[in-house]
């Protein structure tokens, strides 16, 4: 691989990351640049970074007052022109897909997908997009059609792959999971500031990270949660919410739950790593109640900094959280409509209420799978053999 140029495209890049797709970018790069004999180019959103090797890409003045997805498709043109002299061309989410598979047609060069998510199952981005749903659905279609391969971040995602675009050849889609920096991610007890937040370090808490989004399942998590032990805190790191709708039903059901218990807590703003770091030490269980999560980085973050697990038996989660072990997977029947919604939400909610009561109601079983689930994190999900099955990948296509 000496002396190959890799062109990476992403919306997110540091520090304008919002989700795990944008966290797998930054670490996957920084393995890849740490080898030493690669020339990795990341070609992002956004205005310049300051890092050598690594240009921002503002919108184009031209389509300042276009819909969302035509403002994407210009920055991605941009990239695309930019790629010229790359070896190879790697492109995360819709976002730049195109400019991967423009810049593998205009210039000559493989170009590998990661899927982070898919638009198809994802319809509710309908109500954040507008037409521009149909557009980014287009852009994702033609460039995993096109493309020499792709990197499915989960098993679960590979299959939703392999049926969201039958005629794809399955030889062509990979499994590389998700990876963790067990060294960034770790356990630290900073009791004061947790109790800034609002948060009692003292009393059992049940803590969730993630977007006010529908695939994350938050309004499920706030129904189950009435049903929790009084003597438990909830506490919600949520906010950048797809759209208005979804934005009043979560704080419309947060205003009710406070009206029935105390404790709980939500913080809206994005929190920087340390603080994130230090509620999750100080918490006694982790919940993903996501109805559609390809791999979900957060999970691992929990388990590198010893919390167990309460996730959804849905996607790639299964592929992260060993039930028994490192946490509990609570089971979901869903939809065939591509929203993934349980097609018996009460039972979803009450198991989902079950599995968080039986988690804070032994701690010492908690801090046990815990630290089951550091060991585990740290074992299999390391950047460094993420970045190795990656190359893998490029090498198989060159």
């Amino acid at each position: 691989m000496w002396g190959v140029r890799l062109d990476i495209l992403t919306k997110e890049y540091p520090p304008a990351i919002y989700g795990g797709a944008g966290v797998h970018v930054a670490e996957l790069t920084r393995a890849l640049r740490s080898r030493g004999d690669l020339d990795v180019r990341v070609r992002c959103f956004g205005e310049e970074r300051g890092e050598g090797g690594t240009t921002g890409y503002p919108d184009l003045v031209e389509l300042g007052g276009a819909n969302a997805a035509l403002r994407t498709m210009g920055v991605d043109l941009a990239m695309a022109q930019d790629c010229a002299g790359a070896d190879l061309v790697h492109s995360h989410t819709w976002y730049a897909n195109l400019g991967g598979h423009v810049a593998s047609l205009l210039h000559g060069i493989p170009h590998v997908v990661s899927a982070h998510s898919l638009e198809p199952l994802r319809p509710w981005k309908a109500e954040q997009l507008g037409g521009g749903y149909a557009l980014s659905s287009w852009i994702e279609e033609s460039a995993y059609r096109s493309a020499a391969a792709i990197i499915a971040v989960s098993a679960g995602m590979r299959a939703d792959i392999l049926r969201s675009y039958p005629g794809i050849d399955p030889d062509r889609v990979h499994v590389v999971h998700n990876g963790i920096d067990a060294e960034l991610w770790q356990p630290a007890r900073e009791d004061e500031a947790v109790r800034r937040h609002g948060v009692d370090p003292g009393r059992p808490s049940v803590v969730f990270v993630g977007r006010i989004t529908r695939q994350k399942g938050l309004p499920l998590l706030l129904r189950a949660a009435a049903e929790l032990p009084p003597e438990v805190q909830l506490v919600l790191c949520a906010g950048a919410p797809d759209t208005p709708e979804i934005q009043a039903e979560v704080e419309e059901l947060i205003a009710g739950l406070r009206q029935e218990r105390d404790g709980v807590v939500w913080i809206a703003e994005m929190l920087p790593r340390a603080e994130v770091i230090a509620l999750l030490s100080a918490g006694t269980v982790f919940v993903c109640p996501s109805v559609y999560e390809p791999l979900g980085i957060v999970n691992l973050e929990a388990m590198a900094c010893g919390l167990p697990v309460v996730g959804t038996a849905t996607g790639g989660i299964p592929e992260v959280v060993a039930d028994g072990e490192t946490g509990w997977l609570v089971p979901i029947d869903q939809v065939s409509d591509g929203t993934g919604a349980p097609t018996d939400p009460e039972r979803f909610v009450s198991d989902l209420a079950a599995a968080l009561t039986e988690a804070v109601s032994d701690e010492d079983r908690a801090r046990a799978m815990g630290a089951a689930g550091r060991e585990r994190a740290v074992r299999e999900f390391s950047w460094e053999s993420i970045a190795e099955r990656t190359l893998e990948v490029y090498r198989s296509v060159l």
